[in-house]
């Protein structure tokens, strides 16, 4: 009886903890959307409450009006899923090779792809800068994707090369037997079965990239070109002092994108995940 009380308090403290960490996560969320129906009398009060007393769309109109948010949207959702499919298109061949033959080059090459994660954008941002000079990609979408591609290929690598592992390789050795050749192999046989894997890689692709501010900062000064996360650093003055109403409703308006992506690809992740821990 004692053990079974046990096992109950630790199950209750699991969920109690797991409710804390949801809390924690999504209170900013929380306060964004009250900030962006809040209206200016409400942003100013010295006793913020949670639920607006009095919403509004002014915030949202006003966004709007300042800044031209649409475009920025649709150059970030350009960039974003560009960098996505180019990424996991040449991530998934990659992926493949380090899975299925296993040697001293491919341990080295999986071991650096996991230590570049570890390098801060600072220094690599004027070799970057350098190398799209020479190709005339400064200032222009097509140079901000292949940074993108460049930046999230080697986490995509590393995670397609676990999915591509939990793939039995018998049935490859049945394709070749059937007289398939590799590609054969990889488009037929193994790259449906990875479908779960590759939403799951397209969608962490898309979320870096969509989210991504320093290199679109550095890359793009076109007015026309910024992409959505430079063009909300508008809505602060010189002097630091935010347009708190318009920029959380642009804020707000920034996050839905991936809220929307992530529901709807959520099913095919958490079967990617099943399939990976299922050992063959």
């Amino acid at each position: 009886m004692s053990a079974f009380r046990t096992r109950g308090a630790a199950r209750a403290g699991q969920y109690a903890a797991l409710l804390a960490y949801l809390l924690f996560l999504a209170f900013p969320f929380l306060w964004l959307v009250s900030t962006a129906f809040k209206p200016a009398t409400e942003l100013g009060s010295l006793h913020p409450t949670w639920i607006p007393k009095d919403p509004t769309l002014a915030n949202f109109r006003q966004a709007f009006d300042e800044q031209p948010l649409l475009r920025a949207a649709g150059n970030s959702l350009l960039a974003a899923v560009a960098a996505a499919l180019i990424a996991v298109a040449v991530a998934t061949p990659m992926a493949y090779v380090l899975a299925r033959h296993r040697s001293r080059l491919t341990a080295a090459a999986t071991g650096w792809v996991v230590v570049s994660q570890a390098f801060p954008f600072v220094l690599l941002v004027i070799p970057l800068f350098l190398v799209l000079k020479n190709l005339h990609l400064i200032n222009s979408l097509p140079g901000l994707v292949l940074v993108y591609v460049v930046w999230s290929l080697p986490f995509a690598l590393w995670m397609l090369t676990g999915y591509v592992r939990a793939v039995p390789v018998e049935l490859e050795e049945a394709a070749a037997v059937d007289g398939a050749g590799r590609l054969r192999t990889l488009v037929s046989v193994t790259a449906p079965l990875l479908a779960p894997g590759l939403v799951a890689t397209a969608l962490f692709a898309f979320v870096t990239a969509w989210n991504e501010f320093f290199f679109a900062l550095v890359l793009l000064k076109s007015p026309e070109k910024q992409t959505l996360p430079v063009v909300l650093t508008h809505f602060l003055g010189a002097e630091g002092a935010a347009d708190l109403g318009p920029l959380a409703a642009a804020a707000f308006l920034a996050t839905l994108p991936s809220l929307v992506v992530f529901a709807l690809v959520q099913r095919r992740i958490t079967g990617g995940m099943l399939a990976g821990a299922v050992k063959s």
